[in-house]
């Protein structure tokens, strides 16, 4: 039975890139070359509208294990070296309150039993186990504390080699189920084929048929461009509150539902146990205890390779001949901060001629043109803005605004062929609903001091000085350097060809997994732009 589902998971596989190359020979997709686009704005669809329902994960919990200490919420990330791959599971159930007895995480191994598909799982990897709390103040009876968290590096693989592994305790025994991954192909030459990028996700049906469309299309890697959980719209109860009741008398703390995380791991384990899924934070990951810690569940529940940058709060990898930079906008990114010097020396760093691909990730956009959230990151961009194009960024994804926006080549809000394509994917399922107005109808422009992110803070609103929107915070029609946007639910795929083209598609949540939307080839041109 494996093997036939292998067997038509590679057949599956080679039709979608079957597809790929005849809608290349076809011409049917346009390129940045043939740019910049005249701004297109799909109408609303409005019977997608309102249709955001959490699942009902607290009366029926997802894929909750049937033996104690059997692993669950199993995920795998990539590691700073090619031949290692992080493994990620949980064992144990959370516990609510103060007067409990938490669990021992030196009771339980971890280990991963590992080995090339078909051939035995006859290599073991060890790691390390922790918990972690989240507290409240004023003595909240709701404090939280998770199950044992276990994390194991499992080193010493072949690139482009699918694996099959388990993991657990073997003495107990309580093992996984079998899991497959695939490992990074080699770099030049070689790419992931398909990367899924996606933000925005919660836990809601619109969440399943996103991660169900995702899955079907069988990517090699996955990017998460920040709010993953949303446990922190959630009452320490377990409800779904407002932002006026829902925190703390005499405190400026949110509550936040922290089982929430568990039914989402479980929940992704479909897509995080056989891909390699990669995350950043977003401001619903912030979740600020009663000590000021922050991040915490986001710390402890996902594996970084975070050894040369010191942080999870940013941090880049290779796959392949990609080099991905995935940035922090909500701790310090100012040119005197530890994370803008790490970036210099990581971008200085980079070989053009082994990675040719070089890509951002953040959470809140830079050039979104929707109301919501608009010009919010403007501090960042002013100060990061031009680091990145003087190394010739090629693409940039963020989440935050619930919709989907793709901008031609820009630079300083001028149309530059050099500059990036920012695309914004923060629409992936939610707890919220759509972003559907956009700062440039009438009416709608915000005023620049309420612009500011609450979090990042810093106030850099200032209204342009040039091009048609010259003395205007806003334009008064969608901007030049936005091509694309709708307002659906769905995710993205980055497919990358060669050295110069890389083919981006946007899925809609309404349409059929392997139709594809708005789709474009990102062609580089190092001859002539700065790398």
């Amino acid at each position: 039975m494996v093997l036939a589902m292998e067997s038509l998971n590679r057949l599956l596989h080679c039709w979608i890139l079957l597809i790929s190359l005849l809608f290349v020979v076809n011409g049917q997709f346009p390129s940045t070359l043939e740019g910049p686009f005249k701004p297109v704005t799909v109408p609303v669809n409005y019977s997608i509208i309102g249709q955001v329902t959490s699942l009902p994960v607290n009366d029926n919990p997802p894929l909750s294990p049937e033996i104690e200490f059997q692993p669950q919420q199993i995920s795998l990330s990539l590691s700073s070296d090619l031949s290692s791959v992080w493994v990620s599971w949980i064992t144990g159930e959370y516990q609510i309150g103060d007067d409990i007895e938490p669990l021992d995480p030196q009771s339980v191994a971890s280990v991963v039993q590992y080995g090339v598909y078909k051939s035995g799982r006859n290599n073991l990897a060890a790691g390390s186990s922790f918990i972690y709390c989240q507290q409240y103040p004023n003595e909240d009876p709701n404090n939280y504390t998770s199950g044992i968290i276990h994390r194991v590096l499992v080193t010493g693989l072949d690139p482009d080699t699918m694996y099959e592994y388990q993991c657990g305790d073997p003495s107990i025994p309580a093992m996984s189920e079998v899991h497959y991954f695939r490992t990074m192909p080699s770099p030049p030459k070689d790419y992931p084929s398909r990367v899924v990028v996606v933000g925005g996700l919660g836990l809601t049906y619109n969440t399943s048929t996103t991660i169900s469309h995702m899955a079907a299309n069988h990517p090699d890697l996955a990017l998460l461009v920040g709010d993953l959980s949303f446990a922190d719209l959630y009452c320490t109860n377990g409800t779904l509150c407002d932002f006026q009741n829902c925190s703390f008398p005499q405190s400026p703390l949110q509550e936040t539902y922290q089982p929430r995380w568990d039914h989402w791991g479980r929940f992704m384990q479909i897509l995080t146990a056989t891909v390699p899924t990669m995350v950043i934070e977003g401001d619903h990951e912030i979740e600020k205890q009663a000590d000021d810690l922050t991040f915490t569940a986001y710390n402890y529940r996902f594996a970084f390779p975070s050894d040369e940058s010191g942080s999870t709060l940013y941090y880049s990898f290779n796959a392949g001949g990609i080099h991905f930079v995935m940035l922090g906008a909500y701790v310090p990114y100012d040119k005197s901060s530890d994370q803008y010097k790490w970036l210099e020396r990581d971008l200085f760093n980079v070989n053009r001629s082994v990675t040719p691909w070089l890509v951002a990730a953040w959470h809140p956009p830079w050039y979104s043109t929707y109301k919501d959230h608009y010009r919010e990151a403007e501090c960042m961009r002013v100060e990061m803005e031009e680091l990145l194009y003087k190394h010739g960024v090629d693409i940039v994804f963020n989440g935050h605004v619930n919709a989907y926006e793709r901008s031609n080549r820009v630079y300083n809000y001028t149309l530059d062929p050099c500059g990036p394509v920012h695309i914004t994917v923060g629409s992936g399922g939610n707890e919220m609903n759509l972003t559907l107005e956009h700062a440039d109808e009438p009416g709608n422009c915000p005023d620049p001091s309420n612009t500011p992110d609450r979090f990042m803070g810093g106030s850099c609103g200032f209204n342009f000085t040039s091009g048609p929107a010259a003395g205007n915070f806003c334009w008064n029609e969608q901007p030049e350097y936005s091509a694309y946007r709708e307002s659906s639910f769905g995710y993205g795929i980055l497919e990358v060809k060669n050295q110069t083209h890389a083919l981006w598609m946007w899925y809609r949540n309404q349409d059929r997994y392997s139709v594809g939307t708005d789709g474009i080839y990102i062609v580089r041109q190092p001859d002539r732009c700065p790398s």
